[in-house]
C-alpha cells in the first residue's frame, strides 16, 4: 500500500460497503477489508460473553430499529433508559446548562424515572488551585472563578449509585474526564456551542460557504 492509500481511513470512503458487507466494493485502504479477525473476534467475544456490553448493544439497537428517524436524540434517550431497566439517572451538567437541565428532569420524572444532577462548579474551588494562571481566566484574575471539576461530579455520581449518566453541555476536555472517570455507563445528550446554539455541525455543514471561519 502506497503512501496516499495509508494515509486513507473511513471518512475517505465513498462506499460504505460495511453496512452491507459487500465485500467486493470495499476500497483498497478499506479497514474491513484487511480487519485483524483476531481483534473482531475478541470484540465479538464481549458482544456474546460479557453481560453489560452485550445488553447495551443489543437495547441500543432495538431502539435504533423501532425509532430510527422517528424519535429525537430526547425520546431515544428516555427509551433507552426504559428498556435498560435503569432506576437511577446521573445528570453531569454544565452550570450554564442548568435550565436545559431542569426541563430533562422533569421529562424523565413524567416519565417514572429517577434522576440527580450535578453541576460543574461542584466544590467551588478556584482554578488556580489547579495550576490555572490569573490570566487565563474568564474574569482574567479579577477574583474567585471556580474550576470546572468533572472529576469530582463523576465521583460524586458514582457515590449516589447511579445506573446510567447523561453528560450536559460539558466543556471540550471536561467531558473527556467525565467520561474516563465515570463508574456508569454514559450517553451525551447535549454537546455544548455557546457560538451555534449548542449545534457544533452547524460549523461542519458551512465549512465551505463564505462565511465559515475555516474558509
Amino acid at each position: 500500500m502506497d503512501k496516499r492509500q495509508s494515509s486513507h481511513s473511513c471518512a475517505s470512503c465513498g462506499a460504505m460497503s460495511c453496512r452491507t458487507a459487500d465485500a467486493g466494493k470495499y476500497p483498497d485502504f478499506c479497514p474491513t477489508a484487511g480487519l485483524d479477525q483476531d481483534l473482531l473476534a475478541e470484540t465479538l467475544r464481549i458482544y456474546k460473553e460479557d453481560e453489560e456490553p452485550g445488553r447495551i448493544a443489543r437495547v441500543a439497537a432495538e431502539v435504533e430499529g423501532l425509532f430510527y428517524g422517528r424519535y429525537c436524540r430526547v425520546e431515544e434517550t428516555v427509551e433507552f433508559i426504559k428498556r435498560m431497566g435503569y432506576k437511577k439517572i446521573g445528570i453531569a451538567t454544565c452550570v450554564g446548562l442548568i435550565y436545559e437541565t431542569r426541563i430533562l428532569g422533569k421529562i424523565l420524572r413524567k416519565q417514572g424515572i429517577a434522576s440527580f444532577s450535578i453541576g460543574c462548579k461542584t466544590g467551588a474551588v478556584d482554578k488556580t488551585e489547579v495550576g490555572i494562571p490569573p490570566e487565563l481566566k474568564i474574569n482574567k484574575g479579577c477574583g474567585h472563578e471556580s474550576l470546572c471539576n468533572p472529576i469530582m461530579q463523576a465521583k460524586f455520581l458514582e457515590k449516589k449509585k447511579t445506573d446510567f449518566n447523561i453528560v450536559m453541555g460539558l466543556c471540550v476536555g471536561h467531558d473527556s474526564l467525565f467520561l474516563r472517570h465515570s463508574a456508569a455507563p454514559t450517553t451525551v445528550l447535549v454537546v455544548k456551542d455557546r457560538v451555534l446554539g449548542h449545534n457544533p455541525v452547524i460549523a461542519l455543514y458551512q465549512a465551505g460557504t463564505t462565511y465559515s471561519r475555516f474558509k
